[in-house]
């Protein structure tokens, strides 16, 4: 099999629509119908639903939590309410790999969650990597996924999007038996 994997000279929002593009020309090939996108104020989730919508697809945009609401990265009840009406699917939770309870100890005490070591792997692909496996991991375990079927995960290095693969979702309990099965989009140099 050839794939086609788009190969960004550096992260950011500026690859967005080109990562978009990509992910839903393979939705298509794949006949996948579900797409999770990382959204922190609705922009990227707003543009995924405008290419992926025509297509049959689900969108659900997952946003940050309210943990990190005074870094001004959560998104209002107003932008999540305009995305609901477009028949997005908003969903924010507790991050699946870091910034919970476990986090809490290793600031206070040192050492490392389970949890930050696989964030800092996937990390080593990107940071959108790492936010893509994660709003995966979420939506699963909010009830979100058919997890009998593949998704199409899109995430970004700080805003828009950058990356985006194909996986067999998994809930963070079942960790083990999540499958990145393509990279479709990432920065070389994130």
């Amino acid at each position: 099999m050839e794939l086609k994997t788009l190969l960004f000279e550096t992260g950011g929002k500026h690859n967005t629509e080109a990562t978009l593009h990509i992910a839903a020309e393979r939705a298509r090939e794949l006949h996948i119908r579900q797409v999770v996108v990382a959204s922190s104020h609705g922009s990227t989730a707003r543009l995924a639903h405008s290419i992926f919508a025509p297509l049959g697809a689900r969108i659900i945009a997952v946003s940050i939590c309210h943990g990190w609401e005074s870094e001004g990265w959560t998104m209002s009840a107003e932008e999540k309410k305009a995305l609901q009406e477009m028949g997005v699917i908003v969903h924010t939770g507790i991050h699946a790999l870091g910034d919970g309870v476990g986090a809490a100890f290793s600031e206070k005490y040192g050492g490392r969650a389970i949890e930050e070591i696989v964030r800092d792997t996937l990390y080593r692909f990107c940071q959108g990597m790492k936010v893509a496996v994660e709003c995966v991991l979420m939506a699963a375990d909010a009830g979100l996924l058919d997890m009998d079927q593949e998704v199409i995960a899109i995430a970004g290095t700080g805003e828009g999007a950058d990356t985006a693969i194909v996986c067999k979702p998994a809930y963070p309990r079942t960790f083990h038996t999540l499958e990145i099965r393509e990279v479709l989009a990432k920065p070389r140099i994130p």
